[in-house]
């Protein structure tokens, strides 16, 4: 292990527990919602439920009001509302335009399509940047379910904790699996980079996205873990982590920079947004910075991306929720498995 991730680790000292943090500064501190996704993997299902093509953040599957509004409420137990930034898609306005009518304009990102995550999160961060440029920022996709939102949020509060003690990291959340489920993105802990007052927090080895069965079964019986997309870090840590990695993206956003936050910002946005390629935050960012993060492991609450009609409809079977339409449509095994 190098100096610097030795460093890293070291600072990191006495957070193994899952505890809210009462002495952190949170007048810094943000949270952003990724809800811009298109959600084509899950259509089959939610054309089924609403009878359009909305995305599955707008949709309702657990009896609490949409996953986005779960979300939201989900957030709320941690961060203040006037500190929370939406990230979202121009197309998806007539989904979305009821919730947020008690949302200030500048906490709405809103991009002219979706062209991945890459680019949602460095939009988000500019912003941020202009308006806040020491700040923290957590960032939470708007299509999870958690058993306990409260134990979940105990852990982000950890997070915050060691950036707190590191401004420079970022910090992952990993869900320890309960299964060896090939269709989810996994990160590998680096197992020696670690110390006994760190028990809780590990340097990241690689990520392995949705791996083949064999190898997802030895990645859970290693100890490895899902990655929940949720990330934890400053403004300045993220920006110079994408800088790195993505230097084209970030080149194209930084010509457009000077106009975020001005009457210039929607037409400038616009213009850079039809020449943007797609881009995966996970892929290009992540992965080729892996060494340079650091993963939280995530117990007491249960987890789903909701990614699948499969996996929507194990976690409302698990939780004893009535699936959101007629029966019939429910056990038809090719609908079970996406192939509607």
């Amino acid at each position: 292990m190098n100096d610097s991730n030795r460093d890293l680790l070291s600072s990191f000292a006495n957070l193994s527990k899952p505890a809210y943090s009462s002495d952190l500064p949170k007048q810094d501190r943000w949270a952003v919602i990724l809800a811009g996704g298109d959600g084509s993997r899950l259509l089959p299902l939610t054309r089924k439920i609403t009878g359009d093509e909305r995305p599955k953040q707008f949709c309702s599957f657990l009896g609490t009001g949409t996953l986005l509004d779960e979300t939201r409420r989900r957030v709320e137990l941690g961060f203040s509302p006037v500190k929370t930034m939406f990230v979202l898609t121009e197309k998806h306005e007539c989904y979305y335009d009821n919730l947020f009518r008690d949302v200030p304009p500048r906490n709405l990102v809103i991009q002219p399509k979706n062209i991945g995550t890459a680019p949602a999160i460095l939009y988000s961060l500019l912003r941020l940047e202009k308006s806040n440029p020491a700040a923290s920022v957590a960032f939470f996709p708007s299509d999870h379910y958690f058993s306990d939102n409260r134990i979940f949020i105990s852990y982000v509060e950890i997070a915050f904790d060691a950036v707190r003690r590191r401004p420079d990291a970022v910090v992952l959340l990993g869900i320890k699996p309960e299964s060896p489920d090939e269709e989810y993105g996994w990160i590998e802990p680096e197992r020696n980079a670690t110390s006994g007052k760190t028990q809780n927090l590990w340097q990241v080895r690689r990520f392995w996205e949705k791996p083949a069965p064999a190898l997802a079964r030895e990645l859970f019986s290693r100890g490895c873990l899902w990655n929940s997309f949720v990330m934890v870090g400053r403004v300045s840590a993220f920006l110079k982590m994408i800088r790195s990695s993505a230097t084209e993206l970030y080149r194209e956003f930084d010509r457009v920079k000077s106009k975020l936050g001005a009457s210039e910002e929607i037409t400038a946005i616009r213009s850079l947004y039809q020449t943007l390629p797609e881009s995966n935050f996970s892929r290009e960012v992540l992965t080729v910075r892996a060494k340079d993060l650091a993963v939280i492991p995530v117990t007491g609450s249960k987890w789903s991306d909701l990614g699948s009609p499969h996996r929507v409809l194990s976690t409302l079977s698990e939780i004893g929720a009535i699936v959101p339409m007629p029966q019939t449509q429910v056990i038809n095994n090719s609908f079970v498995r996406g192939n509607v």
